[in-house]
């Protein structure tokens, strides 16, 4: 038997793009018998991959746009790489100018071409999911460790998982006591996405794709009320768009609606989603989290396939898509009623899904 290997994985992703990762992470670990090293970008990658069974170690750099004359933590990176020795290289990112950075800090690191496989070297399906994308990236064996693990196969779940620590979920408790929160069903909406947010303010709904009339957005809240009364809507974002969910929040004129997301680093997030009754979101990252923690889902999509992008969860029934092509290309071609009755069609969550399932006790 091939000898345990860390292999180190490397991406330049958004929050949604690093959750999606996680498969290929535990195929990795199950094939090398070791957990992965991974380098991301941003507090995100650390924030989600910190204490994760299937990642011994999170590098991650805060800005790889800056030239390597003004970066030392680039270079810091760099001599990291150079420890490591040799280990096989899967580089799952897609985009032309993250894969010259990273082709840049291979090659001051002295790692072979033959150490490494690139995502962009495998074939997507026309109608195939991202994530079977990087499924068959991790089956791909670097050449220079074809003698040793060509051989090694493993067969795992094409769904993400996060374990929940006892920590965080402490730390959410305590946020929803001190909120008042607690003894309420909690349903999570998400009305921004990345292209929201402008340097200069609120990019023009004409020109984002997934913008939802906040006329809507309040329908959705007065049929939840009148389903839930006792139900709290959390407006969840980054901290970068909570004027802007405040901004909604007082347009909607509805009793029982607060903006938390200058409150929600990912780790109470993600204890949050394990709990909460239910998310309506457009498509992004954190759809994928709460897919990933079995919270029951309504995800809109706009211009990108459902078929490539749809959150992933264990209970398959427990997402609900609604848009996106061949259907339409904009979210706001989907009406309230259709979120309403998709939001209704949910199945509740149960006691066991409520449970220690994602929870990792010891920590």
């Amino acid at each position: 038997m091939s000898k345990p290997i860390r292999p180190l994985v490397i991406r330049f992703g958004r929050v949604g793009d690093m959750i999606l990762l996680q498969p290929l992470l535990r195929r990795l670990h199950a094939r090398y018998g070791q957990p992965c090293q991974l380098l991301g970008i941003g507090k995100h990658s650390l924030e989600l991959y910190r204490k994760q069974p299937d990642v011994a170690r999170v590098m991650s750099l805060l800005s790889h746009h800056r030239p390597f004359a003004l970066s030392p933590e680039q270079w810091r990176v760099v001599r990291a790489l150079r420890r490591m020795g040799d280990v096989p290289v899967y580089v799952s990112e897609p985009q032309a100018g993250s894969l010259a950075r990273i082709r840049l800090l291979l090659k001051l690191a002295d790692i072979p071409e033959d150490h490494c496989v690139f995502l962009n070297d495998v074939a997507l399906p026309e109608a195939g999911h991202w994530i079977e994308h990087l499924l068959t990236l991790a089956d791909t064996t670097p050449p220079a460790f074809r003698d040793r693990f060509e051989h090694v196969t493993s067969t795992s779940s094409h769904v993400p998982a996060f374990e929940i620590t006892a920590q965080d979920r402490a730390d959410c408790d305590q946020w929803l006591a001190a909120r008042g929160l607690s003894d309420h069903p909690l349903v999570l909406m998400q009305p921004a996405n990345k292209r929201t947010m402008r340097w200069n303010g609120v990019r023009k709904a004409s020109d984002d794709d997934k913008s939802w009339p906040i006329d809507n957005w309040a329908k959705v809240v007065a049929a939840i009320h009148a389903n839930l009364p006792d139900a709290r809507i959390l407006l969840c974002g980054s901290p970068a768009e909570a004027k802007y969910l405040e901004g909604i929040r007082t347009s909607m004129a509805q009793p029982n609606v607060e903006v938390v997301a200058r409150e929600l680093p990912l780790p109470r997030l993600r204890a949050l989603l394990a709990v909460a009754h239910s998310m309506i979101s457009v498509d992004t990252g954190p759809a994928h989290l709460a897919a990933a923690v079995g919270c029951p889902l309504v995800v809109m999509f706009g211009s990108v396939a459902p078929s490539h992008w749809t959150p992933r969860a264990s209970t398959p029934e427990a997402v609900h898509v609604l848009g996106g092509p061949p259907r339409s290309r904009r979210v706001d071609t989907i009406t309230p009623d259709e979120v309403i009755e998709a939001w209704h069609g949910l199945p509740p969550r149960t006691a066991t899904t409520l449970q220690t399932s994602h929870v990792d006790a010891s920590a």
